[in-house]
Parts: C-alpha cells; sequence; structure tokens
C-alpha cells in the first residue's frame, strides 16, 4: 500500500506542480530534512511539524502554535494510526529539521 502525502490526501493542490501552486509552495512539499519520515516524500507525512502550513485555507504559524490543532486533524490521526509502533513523534522530527548538515 502507498502512503499517501498531506496533499494527496487533502487535495490541496499547494505542491510542487499542483493546480493550486501558483497561490505558493507549502512548506511540507519542499522541507527536505523530513524526507522519508513516515513514508513521505519531504515533510508529506510529518506537516504537522513544519511552520506555515495551511489548514482550511488559513495559515497555521509555527509548531508551537499549531500543533494542538494538528493532533485533531484526520491526515494525523491517518499517520499514527497506519504508523503505528514507528510513528515518529513530534520532538524527533523537530529535531532532525534542525540538524545541520555535515558538510562533504
Amino acid at each position: 500500500m502507498k502512503k499517501m502525502n498531506c496533499w494527496e490526501v487533502k487535495k490541496c493542490g499547494r505542491e510542487i506542480g499542483g493546480s493550486r501552486a501558483n497561490l505558493g509552495i507549502c512548506p511540507s512539499a519542499v522541507e527536505s530534512k523530513l524526507d522519508g519520515a513516515h513514508g513521505g516524500m519531504n515533510a508529506g507525512r510529518s506537516c504537522w511539524v513544519v511552520a506555515g502550513t495551511q489548514c482550511g485555507g488559513k495559515e497555521q504559524g509555527t509548531f508551537a502554535h499549531k500543533y494542538h490543532n494538528c493532533e485533531k486533524c484526520d491526515f494525523y490521526q491517518l499517520v499514527k494510526s497506519e504508523e503505528g509502533p514507528k510513528f515518529i513523534l513530534a520532538v524527533l522530527l523537530l529535531k532532525r529539521m534542525r540538524e545541520v548538515p555535515t558538510p562533504a
């Protein structure tokens, strides 16, 4: 079973090449530090930790401002259910986002 990203489930069209990309690309679609988390593309399956995502057409702000609402989101609940014990806690996702890549 293919794991779907938030933009596929929510059909927002704000991913790269999406039907509403002209309004701006969602930060989850381009947050490469979370690529692969929960089997998603970029932050497509961990959008709740990415600042500036939208819900209901409104920007949700920082993690601290939005997480309480995200926990109630049907997509968050879907990922949590699909991942089961492999679900990555928000604090670990945030840590991964803050890590600076080592120079090659």
